[in-house]
């Protein structure tokens, strides 16, 4: 073989290699908890399928973890106003570096995140999630009673 010939193989090779993100940290057992940023997602993923399968409602009280298995219950506390709720993960993010976890719009508005988009938490793990699959069928989300 002429040493184009591994050169080109080496370059080949070396950009086929897949990337693999590196964990946050140690893994979160139950009863630990991390501080961090949390932020919201809402209306454009609203109707769309999230990590486990299901369709994403954004007045569901869910979020997005990078680490935690799916279906994992956590409880989420706002620092600066000390709301508290218990929210399912069911979708993997935040994308944005810096930030622990992205919570529903209506987990955000009532926690008091929906306003300034962001805000410091901390999340403690309740139960950890089966990291199954849900199986739902394609279509929109089904029509849900209004809210008064």
């Amino acid at each position: 073989m002429r040493w184009w010939g591994i050169v080109a193989l080496v370059a080949v090779t070396g950009c086929s290699a897949v990337h693999t993100p590196t964990p946050a940290g140690p893994p979160l057992a139950r009863g630990d908890y991390e501080e961090g940023l949390a932020s919201w997602y809402g209306p454009r993923f609203h109707g769309r399928r999230t990590a486990n399968g299901e369709i994403y409602d954004q007045e569901d009280m869910t979020a997005a973890h990078k680490t935690l298995p799916l279906g994992s219950m956590v409880q989420v506390t706002n620092v600066d106003n000390a709301r508290s709720l218990d929210l399912r993960v069911n979708d993997r993010g935040p994308i944005v570096d810096g930030r622990i976890i992205d919570l529903s719009k209506g987990a955000a508005r009532i926690l008091g995140v929906l306003g300034p988009g962001t805000a410091p938490v901390r999340v403690r793990v309740l139960a950890y999630g089966d990291n199954k699959y849900a199986k739902v069928p394609r279509g929109r989300i089904p029509s849900r009673p209004a809210r008064r």
